[in-house]
């Protein structure tokens, strides 16, 4: 199974740059986790709550096992969280369009973390469609 494949079945996602913009795909990944049963933990120092979900200001003040991190977030701010992740011994990156980088691509093959660059809303509802 791919990598892809392997972080889709894991339910412990951290989105990095979620927000509370309704029309904003960094809120639609959050919701649309959510709404298919994942355990969602957004993450931005500027809200507290978003889609009715406590909001952490980083990923180390999550108390829960993080098992994928999706980066909604410019690459010279993703660089920074991809340090953390490796502080956190987190083993799954998303990296969505807007998000990517060499350098992030880089750090995370020179720290064996895996990268997916691929939109998990779109990737999740493809899957949904085809499951009706």
């Amino acid at each position: 199974m791919s990598i892809k494949g392997k972080t889709i079945n894991l339910k412990n996602w951290a989105v990095v740059g979620a927000t509370t913009k309704k029309n904003e795909f960094s809120y639609k990944i959050v919701k649309t986790l959510k709404e298919n049963g994942y355990n969602v933990y957004p993450i931005n120092p500027e809200f507290e709550e978003i889609a009715g979900l406590k909001c952490y200001d980083k990923l180390s003040s999550v108390e829960h096992n993080i098992d994928v991190v999706d980066l909604i977030v410019k690459p010279e701010i993703g660089i920074k969280i991809m340090k953390e992740i490796k502080e956190l011994k987190i083993e799954n990156v998303w990296l969505q369009p807007g998000a990517r980088s060499k350098e992030i691509k880089k750090f995370a093959a020179e720290n064996k973390i895996n990268i997916v660059e691929d939109s998990i809303y779109k990737s999740l509802n493809c899957i949904c469609a085809r499951l009706k």
